[in-house]
């Protein structure tokens, strides 16, 4: 997949690294890199090969939100503009949200306003000690709407009500608390090294049931159980169990063996 000045993706192995390649900005969001990182995600998760996405920033930062240009230009954009702009912001959520492969969020230094948004759009958050987070829209007239799913379904609403109106810093311990970020680390050292660990655990469990397990979550979650929710939940299973993959898995579990999908040298 061709990289391009603000975006970088490689796929090493069965991972797809996608980078934030604005160092000089702090990775602050564009049109052009709302665009490029959408059409990167599609991508990356229509490939069978990929196993799992880690989103990361280049140099300080993780993504300092919205681009002070872009801002400038929206400035002067018609109602018709400022909604497909608006639209182009909440698809890219969606589309990081929505993707089969689990997503890590690799998080260090500031994550402000939109940044906040793909932090909390990932499956896994995992931060250093030095980053921080802070939801700054009202102190610029605005809201966090395109991203408030988002960050309400990681933080909760209690929270979130807080976090929206006080445009307060979290550091990354509180981050953790209020469950933006799944779990702090020391340095960026202990951060790669946790990411790795965390590939490794994925790389063991069928690629059809995490995307089947997301889906789940997504589907599942603030609904009522009562006899619709039952009776859903226990077709999906049996779906689930009648599918290639998990004969796979519970023929190897039978037989003692590694799942096809599994590396032949799981760490």
């Amino acid at each position: 997949m061709p990289d391009t000045s603000a975006l970088t993706c490689e796929i090493r192995d069965d991972i797809a690294w996608i980078t934030l390649n604005r160092p000089e900005r702090h990775n602050a969001f564009d049109d052009a890199l709302i665009r490029d990182l959408t059409e990167a995600l599609r991508r990356v998760s229509a490939s069978p090969a990929v196993r799992a996405v880690v989103l990361a920033g280049a140099g300080k930062s993780f993504s300092a939100g919205a681009d002070i240009g872009w801002m400038k230009r929206m400035a002067h954009y018609t109602k018709a503009e400022n909604l497909a702009d608006a639209q182009a912001l909440g698809d890219l959520m969606d589309t990081l949200y929505r993707m089969d492969p689990p997503t890590i969020a690799r998080v260090h230094g500031a994550a402000l306003g939109g940044g906040v948004g793909l932090v909390a759009a990932c499956d896994l958050a995992l931060a250093t000690e030095q980053a921080h987070f802070c939801l700054s829209e009202v102190r610029l007239g605005l809201i966090p709407a395109t991203i408030s799913p988002y960050v309400i379904e990681a933080m909760g609403a209690r929270q979130a009500r807080r976090y929206f109106t006080t445009a307060e810093r979290i550091d990354a311990r509180e981050a953790a608390r209020i469950g933006l970020i799944h779990q702090v680390l020391a340095d960026e050292a202990a951060l790669d090294a946790q990411i790795l660990q965390t590939l490794n655990q994925i790389r063991r469990n069928g690629p059809e049931a995490m995307a089947a397990a997301k889906a789940l979550v997504r589907d599942v979650s603030h609904r009522p159980i009562d006899a619709a929710l039952v009776s859903e939940t226990a077709g999906r299973i049996a779906r689930i169990r009648a599918g290639r993959e998990a004969q796979e898995g519970l023929g190897a579990f039978l037989e003692k063996r590694q799942p096809a999908w599994c590396p032949s040298d799981p760490a």
